[in-house]
């Protein structure tokens, strides 16, 4: 049975026995009598002791002839090994090649992330890109772990779309049976009518941004989770993402640790950061912060920059939220505070270290003639988006949620500097090969 199969990360159910893995040849030490071969199958790497006394000649041949990334079979006897990573090493008695490779395109030489982007395929197969990896599966296990239990229903967003979300500057294009379609910007509208139907819900999915940007935060696509809930408010918000990403710091630290400390990444870091409660500043109150305390000549008004955020958030060991942004520099959708009519009822929550905002969010405006209103100040036309109108004026009542993307959440949590490692394939300005 397929199950029954041996796999590395499980060896030591063999401790003792004879068992045949299969993989791939990472990397081959050779020391005349004696040939170390490092196999990986995907779920860990195991080395393989080739001796020459204890192999046919055929065997030890073969273990000489392969190259790097070749496909192999090996089988051998599963012993302790204190000295191993995962505590075993297997001493070989057979080998077969499947393919024997050789002049593999990424060597043990150091090499640029150009060459290596372009390799991308390849570059998967590295250490590290494994540890990456396996961080944002458990990621996304969290994710809908989580919402799964607080008795979230997951809903699918479509990914074509008639009208645009976050503004029509960053819209991808297409043609749908010749009308004007795009591809999706968020999930967010869709949900808030999904609420009104079902309470609590979630979307999970690809998200579309044509930002013509090189920074090494953006990427052309990306995923992002998106939560919305009726009746909820603006502090209700922020204590339900306070709260997900606590989770997810948790999860992550408690299930992944090995691969954070083969990126090199300060675990201790990330539990300090998993405690709560979040600092949390009025954008009012940031700005003081930024003109007072780091010279800063930040105009109301405007939304932050990266440097400004790194700035703010370097004071604190959690993520800091930021709320309550003037209404001029977010979306059409967000609900103005009733205190302060030049304020909308939002919030972003920056990760430490300069990672940024990871989770922008708020309450919706949920009365239908200052919604409609909004639509006239944005000059968004209002027949693509009736529908959405239309759930103001069929039962509406407060409600709120956020979005949280996946890709500079797991560079933060990773400590790698640019998004393009952050998933498998990325796209990004003038680059969507491979």
């Amino acid at each position: 049975m397929f199950f029954d199969k041996p796999q590395i990360a499980r060896i030591g159910f063999y401790d003792g026995k004879e068992a045949t893995l299969k993989g791939w040849l990472y990397h081959k030490r050779d020391l005349t009598k004696v040939i170390f071969l490092q196999l990986r199958d995907g779920s860990g790497v195991i080395q393989c002791v080739v001796g020459k006394n204890d192999v046919s000649e055929e065997v030890f041949q073969k273990a000489q002839g392969v190259g790097q990334e070749s496909s192999l079979s090996i089988t051998g006897k599963v012993v302790p090994d204190a000295r191993s990573p995962i505590g075993f090493e297997l001493h070989v008695r057979d080998i077969q090649v499947h393919q024997n490779v050789q002049d593999y395109p990424i060597g043990p030489k150091e090499h640029g992330t150009g060459f290596l982007m372009e390799h991308r395929h390849l570059w998967l197969r590295s250490s590290r890109q494994w540890a990456i990896a396996r961080v944002r599966a458990e990621i996304i296990r969290a994710i809908r772990d989580y919402f799964d239990w607080k008795n979230f229903t997951l809903v699918d967003a479509p990914i074509l779309t008639g009208a645009a979300c976050e503004g029509t500057t960053t819209l991808f294009e297409l043609d749908y049976h010749g009308e004007k379609a795009y591809l999706s910007q968020s999930g967010q509208l869709y949900m808030e009518a999904a609420a009104m139907a079902l309470g609590r819900v979630y979307c999970f999915g690809p998200t579309f941004r044509a930002e013509k940007s090189k920074t090494r935060r953006h990427l052309m696509e990306f995923w992002m989770v998106e939560p919305e809930v009726a009746y909820l408010d603006l502090n209700g918000d922020m204590d339900l993402a306070e709260d997900f990403v606590s989770y997810l710091l948790n999860r992550v630290v408690g299930e992944r640790e090995k691969e954070l400390i083969a990126l090199e990444r300060n675990v201790e870091a990330l539990r300090a950061a998993a405690v709560r409660p979040y600092p949390r500043l009025a954008y009012d109150e940031a700005v003081d912060i930024l003109r007072k305390k780091h010279g800063k000549t930040h105009e109301w008004g405007n939304d932050f920059g990266a440097e400004e955020e790194t700035l703010l958030a370097q004071e604190y060991s959690q993520p800091l939220f930021i709320h309550r942004f003037p209404a001029a520099c977010k979306a059409f959708y967000m609900k103005g505070d009733p205190k302060s009519p030049k304020h909308a009822l939002c919030m972003d929550l920056l990760a430490p270290e300069g990672y940024g905002e990871i989770v922008g969010g708020g309450e919706r405006e949920d009365d239908f003639e200052t919604l409609r209103g909004k639509f006239a100040e944005h000059k968004i036309p209002e027949q693509p988006l009736s529908w959405y109108l239309d759930l103001r004026k069929y039962g509406s009542c407060p409600h709120a949620g956020f979005g949280l993307g996946v890709e500079r959440t797991l560079a933060w949590i990773c400590g790698i500097p640019h998004v393009r490692e952050t998933i498998a394939f990325p796209r990004m300005l003038e680059k969507m090969w491979p």
